[in-house]
């Protein structure tokens, strides 16, 4: 499945290069009418990414995800600082579809984990980011600050006999960098985890990266810059995508 995504700040649409708020791209536009672009294009998700949410929750752009979910034909997802059961409450009652629940997924799984049996698997997609190090991927948390001691192999383990399904997964040395995705670690986590839906995310600039995310064997992908830019439309995205 290919899933557009909009990084938001301050209302705006913006990207970071490798999540560091200092290099900041703003794009002029406006983010509801950009999503219901995507929509019209054939895009059958949207990824929202609430970068003042994860900064600080009490900051979570509440009024414009509500304007984006009631506008938008197609299901959306976002989170950023996720802590709190009000946290997935709230925007579960502003009519997103799954949650995005990235560091506590990790530094909390306990947690995270009473939030999936409350509110059911499929209403969330677990965002493991990571740093690969001598080869090993690590998870990094807190907005990509810090690197954890934790594989990205361990940080799934809890979750695997409760039901979990979408894992977007996003090497930070890629991202926003428009230099290829890591195909072999699409690789290594689709054929290790056949029942996941691994969602690849980061560094894709043409059709030909995408091509080889599709063939890595990743289920789905977000695309965040390489559509902003124009590099490709929706449109070709999905038939790269179901041409394989």
């Amino acid at each position: 499945m290919i899933i557009p995504a909009l990084d938001l700040l301050g209302g705006r649409v913006v990207r970071l290069r490798q999540g560091d708020y200092a290099r900041t791209t703003v794009f002029d536009l406006d983010p509801v009418s950009r999503i219901l672009n995507y929509a019209q294009d054939g895009a059958p998700f949207i990824h929202l990414v609430d970068l003042e949410g994860a900064r600080d929750p009490m900051r979570r752009q509440r009024a414009l995800i509500a304007q984006i979910t009631r506008s938008c034909p197609v299901p959306v997802e976002t989170g950023g600082g996720i802590r709190s059961d009000f946290d997935i409450e709230n925007l579960l009652s502003l009519g997103i579809e799954r949650v995005v629940v990235g560091s506590a997924a990790v530094t909390a799984p306990e947690k995270a984990l009473g939030w999936i049996r409350r509110f059911g698997p499929d209403r969330f997609t677990l965002a493991l980011d990571v740093r690969i190090t001598d080869g090993v991927p690590y998870v990094a948390v807190h907005g990509w600050l810090e690197t954890s001691k934790t594989t990205i192999d361990q940080a799934l383990a809890p979750y695997l006999a409760y039901g979990v399904e979408h894992v977007l997964v996003t090497d930070i040395s890629r991202d926003g960098m428009m230099k290829g995705a890591n195909t072999a670690l699409y690789s290594y986590l689709s054929h290790r985890y056949k029942g996941l839906d691994i969602i690849a995310s980061g560094g894709i600039s043409s059709l030909s990266d995408l091509r080889d995310v599709r063939r890595s064997g990743a289920r789905s992908c977000v695309l965040g810059r390489s559509l902003l830019e124009g590099k490709f439309t929706v449109r070709e995205a999905l038939k790269c995508w179901q041409e394989g």
